[in-house]
Formats: C-alpha cells, sequence, structure tokens
C-alpha cells in the first residue's frame, strides 16, 4: 500500500520518536559517538519538554534495552509507587472511591530516575550532555504542534483550574495557535539544577549522575514537591522521593513466527501485549487477509479475550499473585482462542479465564454486564450507554526507540499529561499522575496502597531474530497501544509491508472493556474503524454484532506508533513514524 511519507533507511543507526526536535536530539547524540541509549534518554527527557501536554519530564518512562554485547534484554520500570501515606480508604470514604484529577493521583516520580540510572548502567554520556537540547527546547521555546494546540483547545478548562498549568499552556489566556511558541523558563530551570549538582560532584561520570539524581530526589526539586503537597493536602513526601528507586524488570519473552518478542511485565499491560502475540501464534488470522472483516473480527475477539484476563489478573506483581506463565501457556491459549465465534461477536467483554486450572472460563464466571449486577466493581467498570464523539480519549504518554551502529536496541514510552493535575510552582513539572491507573475500592486488585504501582498502560516492545535485533516498536495510545502495536507488526512481519506503510495502514480497536484510567469508562462491544477501511466492511462486522462507529482517517486516537525494522541479510535499518500524531524518524 502508498504512504504518507517515504521509509527512512540507514546503515549505521536510525531512531524513531514522538517529535521531530526529539529525534534531531537523538540523532544528534549518536553523530556525536553516543550509543542507543544516550540517544534514546536524550529524544525521552525532549519529549518531556516538546510533548509537555502528555509527557511530563517527572512522569513515567518505561524503558527496554538490549544491549549487543550481551545480548540480554533488561526491563526498568520507570514507574513510580504510591506515597505512603495513600490509602484505598481514603478514597472510598473522601471521594466515593473515585481518584479524582489533581494532585491526589500523584505517585512518585520515576521518569528522571529512569533516565539516569539507564544512563548510569548502559549509557556512555552524561546528563548535561543528553539532557541539552532539552534545556534549549524549553529555555528558548518550541513551536506548537497540530495535535498539541487542539489538545489544549479540548483540555481549556482543565488548564484554567491551576494558575501555573493557565501560565504556561494558555500564555495569553487562549489555547496557543499552532507555530505559537511554547516557552517553559521554570522547566528548563529544573534541569539546569540538574545539571549544575552534576557539573558540581567530584569524581567520576557515575558520581556525575549519582549528584544530577539526587538533586531530583533529595535536593530542592524534592523539597519544592514535598512541601507543595504538604501544603496543599497531596500524599507526596520527602521520605517518598529519597525512598524511591527504580525496578529492573525480567521482559516477558513469547515466540511468534520466527522472532522472540520482548514485553514488559504484569506491572504493566505488557504481558497483554504477550498474551495476544502468543495466542497469535496458533490463531492464524493472516489467512483471512489483510484488514478484511473476517481479520477485524478474529483480532478483536481475541483481544476482548485478553483484557478480560487482564481486568482479572494483571496488577502489581509484588502485592498481587499474578499467574503470568499460567497466562501465557500455549494450551491456555488455544482453549480461549477457541471461545470466539466466526460469526458473532461477544456483545460485551468476554469471561475471564482459569489460568491456574488451565480452563478457558473461569468457574462461575459470567459475561461483564451480568458481573456488576451480581454486584461487582460497580464504581471501576460502569457500562457507558453512548460513546464521545469520535470514540474515547486517550491523550497521553509518546515514544521513542533506536538501534545503534553496534545493534544495541532501546526501546521507551515516556508519558504523563500535564491537563489532570497542576504544575508545581517554581518547577516547570507537574509530579506523576498516574495514579488514574489505580483503583479506589478496596475489592479491585488494583486497589491504591502504600508503595504499590498502579498498572501501567504504557509498555515499550522489542523483537530479535536468530539473536539480532529485529524491530523496537511502540505507541501512545492507552488501552489501544497494544492494539495499534500487534496491527502494525503483523503488517511489516506478516503482510509484508514496509514499516511505513505498516505504521500508516488503516487501525481498528475496541473498547469493549474497562478503561484503565479513571473514571474506567467501559463501552460494551464499541468497534472503532479508521475511515479508509471500506464501508462494507463496517457493515459486515455491524451484522456479526460489534458496535461499529467510525474514526477520521489518521486520527490521534488510533496511536502513534514509531518502530525500527532491521534487514538481516543486508544490515539496513528501516524506520516508521506515524503521521497521526507528530512522530518523526531519522537515520544515517
Amino acid at each position: 500500500m502508498s504512504s504518507q511519507r517515504p521509509v527512512v533507511a540507514a546503515s549505521r543507526h536510525a531512531i524513531s520518536s514522538g517529535h521531530q526536535l526529539a529525534t534531531e536530539a537523538g540523532s544528534a547524540i549518536l553523530d556525536a559517538g553516543g550509543n542507543a541509549v544516550d540517544a534514546g534518554v536524550a529524544a525521552g527527557i525532549a519529549l518531556g519538554v516538546l510533548h509537555c501536554d502528555l509527557v511530563n519530564f517527572a512522569g513515567v518512562a518505561p524503558i527496554m534495552i538490549r544491549m549487543a554485547e550481551t545480548g540480554k534484554v533488561i526491563t526498568i520500570d520507570g514507574l513510580g509507587t504510591w506515597p505512603q501515606a495513600a490509602s484505598v480508604e481514603f478514597f472510598e470514604k473522601q471521594h466515593g472511591g473515585a481518584i479524582p484529577e489533581g494532585i491526589l493521583r500523584t505517585v512518585v516520580p520515576a521518569a528522571p530516575a529512569a533516565w539516569i540510572t539507564a544512563l548510569e548502567k548502559f549509557g556512555t554520556m552524561t546528563f548535561g550532555e543528553v539532557a541539552a537540547a532539552a534545556v534549549q527546547y524549553a529555555a528558548e521555546g518550541f513551536p506548537a504542534f497540530k495535535v498539541f494546540a487542539e489538545f489544549i483547545a479540548n483540555n481549556q478548562a482543565k488548564y484554567q483550574r491551576h494558575a501555573e498549568n493557565s501560565r504556561i499552556f494558555l500564555p495569553n489566556g487562549r489555547p496557543p495557535e499552532v507555530g505559537e511558541l511554547i516557552v517553559q523558563k521554570d522547566l528548563a530551570a529544573s534541569l539546569n539544577y540538574m545539571i549544575d549538582q552534576e557539573r558540581a560532584a567530584k569524581g567520576d561520570r557515575k558520581q556525575g549522575l549519582k549528584a544530577a539524581y539526587d538533586a531530583f530526589y533529595r535536593g530542592d526539586i524534592a523539597h519544592t514537591l514535598s512541601d507543595y503537597h504538604r501544603d496543599n493536602g497531596g500524599f507526596l513526601s520527602l521520605e517518598d522521593m529519597a525512598g524511591y528507586s527504580v525496578r529492573f524488570e525480567e521482559p516477558l519473552k513469547v515466540n511468534f513466527g520466527d522472532a522472540d518478542i520482548y514485553c514488559c511485565g504484569a506491572w504493566s499491560q505488557g504481558i497483554s501485549l504477550a498474551q495476544i502475540f502468543a495466542m497469535l501464534d496458533d490463531l492464524d488470522v493472516v489467512k483471512f487477509g489483510h484488514n478484511s472483516p473476517d481479520y477485524i473480527h478474529q483480532l478483536t475477539e481475541a483481544l476482548k479475550l485478553v483484557f478480560a484476563d487482564r481486568e482479572q489478573y494483571v496488577a502489581d506483581p509484588r502485592f498481587i499473585d499474578v499467574p503470568v506463565s499460567e497466562m501465557l501457556e500455549r494450551d491456555y491459549l488455544i482453549g480461549r482462542a477457541n471461545l470466539i465465534d466466526a460469526g458473532r461477536a461477544w456483545p460485551e467483554m468476554p469471561p475471564a479465564g482459569d489460568p491456574l486450572a488451565r480452563q478457558p472460563t473461569a468457574p462461575g464466571s459470567a459475561v461483564h454486564a451480568t458481573a456488576i449486577q451480581n454486584g461487582g466493581d460497580a464504581h471501576a467498570t460502569k457500562p457507558q450507554e453512548s460513546t464521545p464523539v469520535g470514540g474515547p480519549d486517550c491523550a497521553d504518554t509518546s515514544y521513542v526507540c533506536v538501534i545503534d551502529e553496534a545493534g544495541n536496541m532501546f526501546s521507551a514510552t515516556p508519558s504523563d499529561t500535564s491537563a489532570d493535575t497542576e504544575v508545581i510552582p517554581g518547577t516547570g513539572l507537574c509530579a506523576s499522575s498516574r495514579g488514574s491507573q489505580s483503583r479506589g475500592i478496596s475489592s479491585s486488585i488494583n486497589a491504591v496502597a502504600p508503595g504499590k504501582r498502579p498498572r501501567l498502560t504504557p509498555n515499550p516492545a522489542l523483537a530479535v531474530k536468530d539473536g539480532k535485533p529485529f524491530m523496537t516498536f511502540g505507541t501512545p495510545g492507552g488501552d489501544v497501544q497494544i492494539q495499534a502495536m500487534v496491527q502494525v507488526y503483523l503488517n511489516a512481519v506478516c503482510f509484508g509491508m514496509d514499516i511505513q506503510a505498516a505504521v500508516e495502514a488503516p487501525r481498528f480497536a475496541s473498547y469493549s472493556f474497562p478503561s484503565s484510567f479513571a473514571p474506567n469508562d467501559y463501552f460494551p462491544g464499541l468497534l472503532m474503524l479508521e475511515g479508509r477501511l471500506s464501508d462494507e466492511t463496517g457493515a459486515e462486522l455491524l451484522s456479526r454484532g460489534h458496535k461499529v462507529e467510525w474514526w477520521p482517517d489518521y486520527t490521534w486516537k488510533a496511536g502513534g506508533v514509531c518502530a525500527i525494522k532491521a534487514d538481516a541479510e543486508t544490515g539496513i535499518l528501516y524506520a516508521g513514524a506515524d503521521p497521526r500524531r507528530a512522530a518523526y524518524a531519522m537515520g544515517r
């Protein structure tokens, strides 16, 4: 199929990220001799400036890395924990089980720790070197782009709630127009403070990185964030900041075709990505033809089964015993796939399986609406009677991936919006509002608890074939993430599209499960189709029981996939970037 942009081909290194200037920042690091980790961190930090509507430097940043020297894939969770003062009882008593917008949904900021830890363990450069471009973009400003301007306009009322948010994002008392400069002086100062502390440290590169780390988690920034929470009824304390560290999590590896796909673990929805690939390895949907009614139906129904398991079992494994290995067993997934009716869609979210008993349906399990009627988690899973125009929103997160000349691979999905919480005065930072992905009711496995991580939607991935780099891929999009990721991967690997065409091909997404974001809206049977799919396809899916609604062409709601695919025979790297958002790819 034709594409809007040419595929980027490179013989040395390639990078793709959610914004052109972030990609340029990472590319400059590669040209200066940095490795994939240095470049990925530079681009990731820059995204916290350039996508400050969707990504925050004080947000989350899950990272997946494969260093060529060892061939080992590691994952840094980059996900904060609930402060020690937080409790589910508070949300039940004070907010009826809701997780309200504002500082009450704050978890400990994790992205700075993730970026610096990645640099310290696997990079070659200093924090100052990789953060230089981000400082420039913050201090001098960057031109507002279309998706950014639309997001601010659509959320103008939210930004007006807090003086600092309004000052930064509505600088002239209104949403910015495309091309207007967005300047973030306080954010530049926060980054420069960390750089200054690094430069003042005595010793080697790692000691300098520790000084930059301490500047955020124990120094002036930590004091400012925690003091603001103390004075404004928040939970975050200086002890929470000083005691935080990222976790190195073992990735999940599943085989699909002749490649190994590495996914994040059950602290995120990465396990759902692993499940769908493992299920598809036996459920041959490719035979139906690309984006045919049968293909869309089968893949959608498989995804519904995966999301049903996610809702039932997936939460922070340090608090909940998640049956990870059993959820990925082939016989269990074959049994789940056998529940798919080729001629009829599940009208709601299907019942969860029982992986421990290797049963495709848990004993006494019922479809989701029935579970609610019988006293289930009504607040967290309330079905919606109507769909917002254009389908549900999920407007946070960006993505960056890199493969360098040595074959090192970097994949990261930084996130956290500035619309649902407060910019802390004097810092330019929004402390991570990822608590929106926990539940404020004690009956939920994702209930708030001190030290517990919310179940994270961002989940970077990569694939390895014959011991060599094959693909890095990821996207923003909340619950659409794994749906977009699997479609792009199938487009590139099974349908033979070049990576840019694979990224641009029309998409579809199910919303027939509770949203991962508070207030956890649920749209039984809803299937969104991009406009380039045919009316005949939509009519056929409607006849099978899907509640079909239409997205416009190239909508940002279908994700913003970035990917790099390596040709093992020639060594050429092919990079793609999604025109649905502001993504951009470069190579050399």
